[in-house]
């Protein structure tokens, strides 16, 4: 029987699977469809109510509109470090990962304004609310993106390991 020997990206994928869950909890903060970056920076009811350890819950297509990172940023800097939608803007994606803001993938009709919710990142992510008997399984994503996320956005991720 022939050895095998894992890619890099292989091997990766198996030290994440033996990573203990990261469980964070947060109070949900609904929204709805067609979210964009515009209104994620003016919105005075964000300014007034939200709280760091909210996580930011919305329909499809949040972060639409222009390719203003200042909309990642302005999350971040409220101490958000969750939005859970039901499909984001790729730009919106791609800034919040560079920003280390979790960009969660699934289905929020369940979700409440209120809610008090645990997202638990493992092999699964996993979005569990109040009285639900099962969580929401949300969108997979890719190990090498867990990473960067945990080291804070991409910057301290280069930062830390001098390479890509």
């Amino acid at each position: 029987m022939k050895d095998e020997i894992d890619t890099p990206s292989q091997a990766r994928m198996r030290a994440a699977a033996t990573q203990p869950a990261v469980i964070v909890q947060g109070t949900a903060r609904c929204f709805g469809d067609d979210i964009n970056t515009d209104y994620i920076i003016s919105s005075r009811r964000k300014r007034e109510s939200v709280r760091s350890a909210d996580v930011l819950v919305a329909g499809k297509n949040f972060g639409c509109g222009s390719a203003m990172e200042v909309a990642v940023t302005a999350v971040v800097g409220a101490g958000i470090r969750f939005v859970i939608a039901r499909s984001f803007a790729r730009t919106y994606f791609r800034n919040a990962i560079n920003n280390g803001l979790y960009p969660i993938e699934c289905d929020t009709g369940s979700i409440q304004e209120g809610d008090a919710l645990t997202v638990t990142l493992g092999t699964t992510i996993t979005v569990q609310r109040p009285g639900a008997s099962e969580p929401l399984i949300a969108a997979p994503i890719a190990a090498e993106v867990l990473e960067i996320l945990a080291a804070g956005g991409l910057v301290p991720y280069l930062r830390e390991r001098r390479t890509f």
